[in-house]
């Protein structure tokens, strides 16, 4: 039977909009339209599209070139934390193998989607049983992009299992997760792994510069480094940071970057964190529940910044230790909504009793 193609679906041209048969991610590259620009989230305008435009993890990528290549792409399992290009590097290979009209060679899917068995069984396996027709010399692999995989059910896990070795022939899947330890061990030995870890500082400045050159923005340099500093190694979360307090702020500053993320500012740690060490038990409550009820302030974010600086600053390394696994415990208890003014009382009597040490050693 002859089939029918829409005007819709003319080669060359991106669909505006995914069908309702479209499965998961839907990535829409910026054209030439300054309008469209304006409203495209940076994260998706400045996506890598290809394997060089890919930030970091260099020996990764050349490995999977190579083996792209050379036609002989296994089964791959990328994991690590999230904004360090996994998804952008699996999106890269498909566009190499398949050119403009990737996305009807693959099937992605990703946690919006349902993940059950019935998934597996009727929508992959009738992906992956298809054959797919080119006009080349010999039909090409397809891809299927699961995004996010540590999502699934075990019982899907295990269909999949079965799935991967029936239909080798034909297509090639891909693994995406934040954590391995999810993915059953029956699926990690079916593929190849490679490990994503958080990017460089060197490389999230990079590619910042990139996008601020690009966009025309107007960043200090202490700006900068406070969206570096803030992103942890996460591109995605840097660019999103970025592109927020540009809307915010026409001139991005390190205080900018703060405020419009609600972070505490390296200058507020340093006060606060002289309060703990040098004030008495009242004096110093008082004066940190004042600034972090005017400035709007987490108490976990103060923790968390207090602890790295507490790394910095010099003292013996048994009192060190205690101070930090009290800190420790005190984020625990607030990542269960324990009461705030509680766990600041924890916080300064934690200080108290690393006062007491430290006049202790001294003597």
């Amino acid at each position: 039977m002859a089939e029918t193609i829409s005007p819709m679906e003319i080669d060359g041209n991106e669909t505006p909009f995914p069908s309702s048969t479209d499965k998961g991610k839907r990535v829409f590259v910026a054209g030439n339209n300054s309008g469209k620009g304006k409203a495209t989230p940076w994260v998706e305008k400045y996506r890598p599209q290809s394997l060089d435009d890919v930030a970091a993890h260099r020996d990764i990528i050349s490995t999977i070139d190579r083996l792209t290549t050379e036609n002989r792409l296994p089964h791959l399992l990328l994991y690590g934390p999230p904004g360090t290009g996994k998804t952008s590097t699996i999106l890269a290979v498909a566009r190499k193998l398949y050119g403009k009209q990737y996305h009807k060679m693959i099937l992605e899917l990703n946690a919006s989607d349902e993940r059950g068995i019935d998934v597996v069984r009727q929508q992959i396996q009738d992906f992956a049983s298809t054959q797919s027709l080119t006009f080349g010399a010999k039909a090409l692999v397809k891809l299927v992009l699961l995004d996010e995989a540590d999502a699934m059910t075990k019982d899907a896990q295990f269909a999949l299992r079965r799935v991967i070795e029936k239909y080798t022939k034909s297509t090639r899947f891909a693994l995406i997760c934040n954590h391995v330890n999810k993915i059953i061990p029956a699926l990690q030995s079916r593929c190849t792994r490679f490990r994503f870890a958080p990017l460089d500082e060197v490389h999230v400045t990079d590619r910042l510069k990139h996008v601020i050159k690009a966009e025309g923005l107007d960043v200090e340099d202490s700006g900068l480094a406070a969206l570096v500093r803030l992103s942890n190694g996460d591109m995605r979360k840097a660019l999103n940071i970025l592109q927020s307090t540009h809307m915010a702020s026409q001139q991005i500053t390190e205080e900018a970057v703060y405020l419009c993320t609600g972070n505490p500012l390296p200058k507020d740690i340093e006060q606060i964190s002289y309060w703990l060490l040098n004030e008495q038990f009242s004096e110093s409550f008082r004066r940190i529940h004042e600034i972090k009820t005017r400035k709007g302030l987490a108490l976990v974010d103060i923790v968390r910044e207090v602890t790295m600086f507490v790394f910095k600053i010099k003292m013996p390394p048994d009192v060190r230790v205690q101070l930090i696994n009290d800190l420790a415990d005190i984020e625990y208890r607030l990542s269960f909504g324990c009461n705030d003014k509680l766990q600041l009382g924890s916080i300064i009597a934690t200080f108290t009793r690393a006062r007491s040490a430290l006049v202790a050693a001294a003597k």
